[in-house]
């Protein structure tokens, strides 16, 4: 890609699955773009995970341990998620943490 950017194999609903670190996003604080890997959900600063959005298939608690472990060590503070307007501006990365544990705390 380029300097700066880098592609997180986060995995998720498929293998592949995969998010983007943009280090300089977010005015040089990090942003990541994530697609439907991490979810920007109505309820924010929430992120949510899931196998099918579609169906409401759940993702399994490994699974979400295993994004949120693949993101960790990369510095963020916004999120831009699937569609317009899905964005969390600030404190993203504590959002990612603090989400995945309701999640996994939720499955149990």
């Amino acid at each position: 890609l380029q300097e700066g950017v880098t592609l997180i194999k986060a995995g998720g609903h498929f293998e592949g699955a995969t998010v983007c670190h943009w280090m300089l996003g977010a005015n040089r604080l990090g942003a990541l773009l994530t697609g439907d890997v991490i979810q920007v959900v109505a309820d924010k600063p929430w992120v949510s995970f899931m196998y099918s959005y579609a169906n409401l298939i759940p993702l399994s608690a490994s699974k979400v341990r295993s994004i949120a472990n693949a993101v960790e060590p990369y510095k963020f503070d916004r999120i831009y998620g699937a569609w317009w307007g899905s964005v969390i501006p600030s404190k993203a990365k504590v959002s990612v943490q603090n989400s995945a544990e309701r999640y996994i705390n939720a499955l149990r």
